[in-house]
């Protein structure tokens, strides 16, 4: 739950639809299909609280190491409490580490010249202000991936003007926001059944248009970017979508309802696909000698990668290099004994291979 404990920029929400994106064997059972963060979060407290894990869980702990003993059998856990500093260790036969791959203290920021001149607000939504005020302000977005596509129609309806400043395009497809066959179903149908069939069909629907990305690239590629051609009309330079390479060669991004299409036929926000030249005092200039103006510029930039909540890992004593070792089915780790990691898919919902 880090994810949608710690961020809390406008309008983050899921990029995985809920059905498959929520827990097996406890069903999602509201309507939307791209949950927003604080629903998420609820989500997972109230299945937690259900099933009896929220009274095991320890808060404010930063664990630091885990060392295998082969004469005890046993992992020794390292923690520091976070308030006064001190030290606590825990003890078991077996150890998991469910901690994802994110670095959640800072995220990834690249050095751009100029930074220092800009005399705006520069912020990175994962460190993103609670007071931060952008209404009627220029607002550049730097970034192309999911966070990116994500604030620019959450912000639009209240800055003067917003800008999506990329350096390459991803492909972006458009999503139902709420599922209204479900919604019909669940007129007729008991509420699990409706909940079992639609994480079935969303589960096949998934699959179906990766293999079809994968054997079919190129029609893939036209059906996403007519898609897109569909919700920003035929005049928009349609450049700003087409990236350099395949569908699913890297992760698609999706779009509720097509707001960030909308935002832009509209005119309430624009695209621009281009290289940093140097920030300045007033917003960014371009490699193409084009200066863009802003008030605040958002850095969504993306994440700093972290193995296992960045502890370490030791046998005996000898420290452990994850790097240096071969995973059984993304869970065992060669030559570590009693312990898993679960990782999910990068090309489904994270949990379904959790689960």
């Amino acid at each position: 739950g880090g994810t949608w404990e710690l961020f809390r920029y406008p309008g983050i929400r899921s990029d995985s639809d809920m059905f498959s994106f929520g827990y097996g064997f406890r069903p999602w059972n509201e309507l939307q299909v791209l949950a927003d963060g604080p629903s998420i979060r609820n989500y997972i407290k109230e299945t937690a609280d259900e099933f009896g894990v929220s009274q095991h869980i320890h808060y404010g702990l930063t664990i630091t190491g885990a060392d295998w003993s082969s004469d005890k059998k046993i992992w020794t856990v390292t923690a520091r409490q976070e308030r006064h500093g001190e030290t606590e260790t825990f003890r078991s036969r077996f150890l998991i580490g469910c901690t994802g791959y994110y670095n959640y203290d800072q995220g990834y920021l690249p050095e751009f010249p100029g930074m220092e001149r800009f005399q705006g607000t520069c912020v990175h939504p994962q460190q993103w202000p609670e007071d931060l005020d952008y209404r009627n302000k220029k607002v550049v977005v730097i970034g192309s991936g999911a966070t990116a596509v994500t604030l620019v129609p959450a912000m639009a309806e209240e800055t003067a003007h917003i800008t999506m400043l990329q350096r390459s395009p991803s492909y972006i497809f458009s999503v139902p926001a709420y599922d209204k066959f479900s919604e019909w179903l669940d007129r007729v149908l008991p509420s699990g059944w409706v909940y079992r069939m639609a994480r079935w069909r969303n589960i096949k629907l998934q699959r179906l248009i990766y293999l079809l990305a994968k054997k079919y690239p190129d029609f893939t590629r036209k059906l996403l970017l007519s898609n897109v051609r569909r919700h920003v009309g035929k005049d928009f330079d349609m450049t700003h979508f087409q990236p350099v390479y395949q569908p699913w060669d890297e992760r698609l991004c999706a779009v509720p309802d097509a707001d960030l299409f909308r935002d832009l036929r509209e005119g309430k926000a624009d695209i621009v696909t281009d290289h940093i030249d140097t920030f300045t005092e007033n917003g960014i200039r371009l490699k193409s000698g084009r200066e863009l103006e802003a008030d605040i510029i958002v850095t969504a930039t993306g994440l700093n990668l972290q193995v296992l909540g960045g502890m370490e890992l030791s046998i005996d004593g000898a420290p452990l290099d994850v790097s240096e070792r071969m995973t059984y089915k993304g869970v065992l780790m060669e030559g570590v004994p009693n312990m898993a990691w679960i990782f999910g898919y990068t090309n489904a919902s994270w949990t379904l291979k959790a689960d």
